[in-house]
């Protein structure tokens, strides 16, 4: 895991990482971050994401045993529509709870905010309604003065954030890049998007036909 953190930050020149926690003995996550932190030293932005993996139980040990680490925010440790329990989380812990990926449309958005149900919110577009939905997210996020990151779909992502009042971190993969004819560049750990009309997008149909191929 720190190889693989030292790999990727200097891919693109990255001040964030996220990890993925989670594993069956929390020492086994605790010794993660502490290999990744001391590979990519302290000026490193670190999330982690538990993707669900918790029960609350469990959430409120292993994240009160993590937050002390100096970590940007904790993820979705419990199930997605548990507000309430994000709600007792978010009160007790010192690092930010980040939800949104699972929200289906800004009203979902809007009550885990009335319920304190978090401190970050990453909606994700299939999910918030594209572009129409985020932007009445964003709308929203900006009234509570909430940040809000993206999640996956950067090459969209990265246009709406110009407009997000509380525009916080752009996630980034390269997934899409095979079947992009001109994926966009990362570089100094900014996101450059293409000088042309529209989204700027055009598919590599090469790239299509030889994962249409392996599929």
């Amino acid at each position: 895991m720190a190889a693989e953190a030292v790999e990727l930050r200097d891919e693109g020149g990255f001040t964030g990482l996220k990890l993925r926690l989670g594993r069956d003995r929390i020492k086994d996550d605790l010794a993660t971050i502490k290999a990744v932190r001391d590979a990519v030293g302290e000026d490193m932005h670190l999330m982690v994401d538990f993707n669900q993996g918790l029960t609350l139980a469990d959430a409120l040990q292993r994240c009160h045993m993590i937050d002390d680490l100096g970590l940007a925010w904790i993820e979705e440790p419990i199930v997605y529509d548990n507000f309430d329990g994000y709600a007792q989380l978010a009160a007790e812990l010192k690092t930010p709870v980040q939800i949104g990926e699972n929200f289906y449309g800004p009203r979902d958005l809007h009550m885990a905010l009335q319920m304190k149900a978090c401190d970050f919110v990453m909606p994700d577009f299939m999910r918030i309604g594209g572009v129409t939905g985020w932007l009445s997210a964003a709308a929203i996020t900006a009234a509570a003065g909430v940040p809000m990151s993206t999640h996956l779909y950067l090459e969209v992502a990265a246009h709406v954030m110009r407009v997000t009042a509380t525009a916080h971190w752009l996630e980034w993969q390269d997934w899409a890049d095979p079947i992009l004819d001109r994926p966009y560049e990362v570089r100094d750990g900014l996101l450059h998007i293409p000088d042309v009309p529209g989204v700027g997008l055009e598919w590599n149909e090469a790239g299509f036909a030889a994962n249409l191929a392996d599929l």
